[in-house]
């Protein structure tokens, strides 16, 4: 059991740090950019559809 523990925590700390140093500032940007942009339509589409179909 101790020997998957290891298995899994290895794993996952590879896999974290390789993520990490393929990451570029663009991509956190454009990432928090896309993010913004998609909760602000679906804030305004929700909203449309609330006062629509709310009489």
């Amino acid at each position: 059991m101790e020997n998957n523990l290891q298995l899994k925590h290895g794993v996952f700390g590879g896999t974290l740090l390789s993520t990490v140093f393929n990451i570029s500032l663009h991509d956190v940007v454009f990432t928090i950019v896309m993010a913004v942009i998609g909760a602000v339509v679906s804030f305004f589409v929700s909203y449309i559809l609330k006062k629509l179909f709310s009489n």
